[in-house]
């Protein structure tokens, strides 16, 4: 994905903006700000720290709130797009319309009334808590925690996805899972910042245990007996670099197998009482490690601690949905400890987000009747093609890898679909239990309604056209299974501007390297280049390529080790390799197809910057933001994304032409060596 700069959610953001500022004059147009120019800190040398020079005059004058971990571009887009949806919600509710809107009223009110959330208490997951309670032996738990799994993640993180190495059929997957903490890392650590955060859980738990109905004494036993429980599904668990090899997590087995090395489970029963019925007795299994430790642990560790431990991940799953007091002892730990946030966004926020997860698409139906329109729609379909054409010369012209596999490669890029906007055709949410009921109830219903339009999925023929993000979010993907680029209309937004006002330098760098070119490009990279034009997991590199392309990708792995984040953390190279290698190579077929444009001929500056400045520019302006050192801790260990400053330094002194624009010189902080520089597409 293109964008990461919030969480580990998909952040939503604004779609394009036809409707903001109509009619107003070309004078006042005249009079707006250059949102470039108006970021730039002039005391810093753009050849010594480019990230400083282009955002630091932003960061400077907007500290960040304290109901955020980060402030940026993201933000300011999600801003004006809660006003908008905030008002689609308001007039629902006001006066519901069709079912959609039906739906959209009624969970807008219920996440609304807080009179109600708080009076309720514990009340919305009691029911689910008695069930705990009456379970008296491993097959009753395994089988309570298939069914409650769809709602709390606990266990193991069963989805059903298309078979990496059969892109036409939908298959039944088992992923590690079942941890309270971020990942595996938090477990096992010992810098300062995360031996904090494992100190701090034990209490953390036991404290939302009491909401439970048990003592503090009791409370606090469970909570270290869950601790080590999870510590031992930990254990087992891979590191962030191992899980992005998509050869060595991909292991089909039958169900038979699978008992076969965790056994203290039935999975065949797991399995249905999941709700799946409908398919092969196959299995996509990611880790079988793992789920060979859960199998002992379900076994070794005491059927107490297991309830406990189910008890756990259900209220700390629905806290959000329940009273402000759960909600609130469930922030201070995951949002303010975790991630520096001081204090949790307004109740209206909240729901919106939630909302988005739980209907977003249904949203997105009545937002891109007012907010998309078909001249924007139109030029990113064509800067599409420009990038597309623009990595096919480079691939043409590539010294260091065979005809063989460049023939492959230009008939991959070929093939690649684009999505742009938003979908040809929505997702029908008649059957979603979405109506005048308890806000934890709608949540729920949201929950299952997606857990059964997933498993509906088994069997059937693959549905190429379907789109995993709402047309409202700021952000993008690629997907190798599909290979496809889906480009939502709102990470094309320039808050507080029409798309019109955005001159060709400032796009191309904003949306055509940093989101186009950076999406095309993750369909060669370390991981992406595995999947062939079909979508199936399948090498079709000759080994010299293979072997060529491994050690150029050495070279990113060894410079982004290099960048310390924050206090002793550096960045994970190789986790981070293929976000990195797609930064890298969207800039330069940004560039690429840049060169072609009127402006870059014509070379004329608009606010005191030429076009080849303002291509670097804007693609900086993608990632404008600041983050607390907290957050900035969690994301090196959870993220596959660099932090803000090395997705805009760290490529950008891997460019030559940005040398050329910003006169960069040996001696400078942008400076390196020609031969340590990253030469990959």
């Amino acid at each position: 994905m293109r964008k990461y700069l919030l969480t580990g959610m998909s952040i939503a953001g604004m779609a394009y903006l036809s409707a903001c500022n109509q009619g107003k004059a070309a004078a006042d147009k005249q009079a707006t700000p250059d949102i470039l120019a108006a970021n730039v800190d002039s005391t810093v040398n753009p050849a010594q720290d480019y990230f400083d020079f282009v955002n630091g005059g932003w960061i400077k004058q907007n500290p960040i709130p304290a109901e955020y971990s980060a402030w940026g571009i993201g933000n300011l887009v999600q801003e004006e797009l809660y006003k908008r949806l905030r008002l689609i919600n308001e007039q629902a509710a006001e006066k519901p319309g069709d079912a959609i809107s039906h739906k959209i009223a009624s969970f807008w009110k219920s996440g609304m009334d807080s009179v109600a959330i708080n009076a309720a208490g514990i009340k919305p997951i009691e029911e689910d808590l008695k069930a705990i309670d009456a379970v008296t032996n491993v097959q009753e738990l395994v089988a309570l925690a298939a069914t409650q799994n769809i709602y709390t993640g606990a266990m193991c993180s069963p989805y059903i996805a298309q078979d990496s190495k059969n892109s036409e059929a939908m298959a039944l997957q088992f992923y590690q899972g079942g941890l309270g903490l971020p990942n595996r890392d938090y477990y096992f650590n010992t810098d300062e910042r995360t031996t904090k955060v494992r100190q701090a859980y034990p209490a953390h738990i036991a404290r939302m245990l009491q909401f439970t109905g048990m003592d503090a004494n009791a409370a606090k036993t469970a909570a270290e007996d869950i601790v080590k429980l999870e510590t031992l599904l930990a254990k087992s668990s891979r590191k962030l670099a191992d899980l992005r090899d998509p050869e060595a997590n991909y292991h089909k087995m039958s169900v038979t197998e699978l008992n076969k090395i965790a056994g203290n489970i039935d999975w065949a029963a797991f399995i249905k009482q999941q709700g799946i019925s409908k398919f092969a007795d196959t299995i996509i299994v990611g880790q079988p490690e793992f789920y060979t430790a859960l199998s002992t642990a379900v076994k070794s560790q005491p059927l107490s601690t297991w309830k406990n431990y189910l008890k756990w991940h259900l209220i700390s799953s629905a806290a959000s949905s329940l009273s402000d007091t759960i909600a609130a002892t469930n922030f201070a730990f995951y949002n303010t400890l975790l991630k520096g946030q001081e204090k949790q966004k307004p109740r209206w926020k909240r729901v919106l987000d939630t909302e988005e997860d739980a209907i977003g698409e249904a949203l997105g139906q009545l937002f891109v009747k007012e907010f998309f329109n078909a001249t924007a729609k139109k030029r990113y379909e064509n800067m599409v093609e420009d990038i597309r054409g623009a990595l096919k010369t480079r691939i043409e012209n590539l010294t260091w890898m065979s005809d063989s596999t460049k023939q492959k490669a230009l008939y991959k890029l070929s093939k690649i679909t684009k999505k742009v906007g938003y979908p040809d055709k929505w997702k029908d949410f008649s059957a979603m239990d979405i109506k005048d009921q308890s806000y934890a109830q709608n949540i729920k219903a949201a929950r299952q309604w997606w857990h059964n339009y997933s498993v509906n999925k088994l069997g059937k023929p693959v549905d190429r056209t379907e789109w995993d993000m709402t047309p409202q979010t700021y952000n993008a993907y690629y997907n190798p299974s599909n290979n496809e680029i889906v480009l939502p209309a709102g990470i094309f937004t320039v808050p507080g501007k029409r798309d019109e006002e955005l001159d060709d330098a400032l796009v191309y760098g904003y949306a055509g390297a940093s989101t186009i070119g950076h999406e095309i490009t993750h369909g060669f990279d370390d991981e992406g280049r595995q999947f062939d034009a079909e979508g199936n997991l399948k090498s079709w590199w000759t080994k010299e390529d293979e072997s060529k392309f491994n050690q150029r990708a050495a070279v990113m792995v060894r410079q982004f080790d290099s960048y310390v984040v924050v206090d002793s953390q550096h960045i994970n190279g190789k986790a981070t390799l293929g976000e990195n290698i797609a930064d890298l190579g969207g800039i330069l077929l940004g560039w690429d197809a840049f060169q072609h444009t009127e402006q870059f001929k014509k070379n004329q500056p608009i606010a005191g910057y030429t076009p080849p400045q303002r291509f670097f520019m804007g693609y900086s302006l993608g990632w404008l933001s600041h983050t607390k050192k907290e957050e900035l801790a969690r994301r090196v260990l959870t993220d596959v994304h660099s932090p803000a400053k090395f997705r805009v330094n760290g490529p950008f002194s891997d460019v030559d032409a940005f040398y050329k624009v910003y006169n960069v010189k040996e001696g400078n902080g942008m400076w390196r060596a020609d031969s340590a520089r990253v030469r990959i597409w």
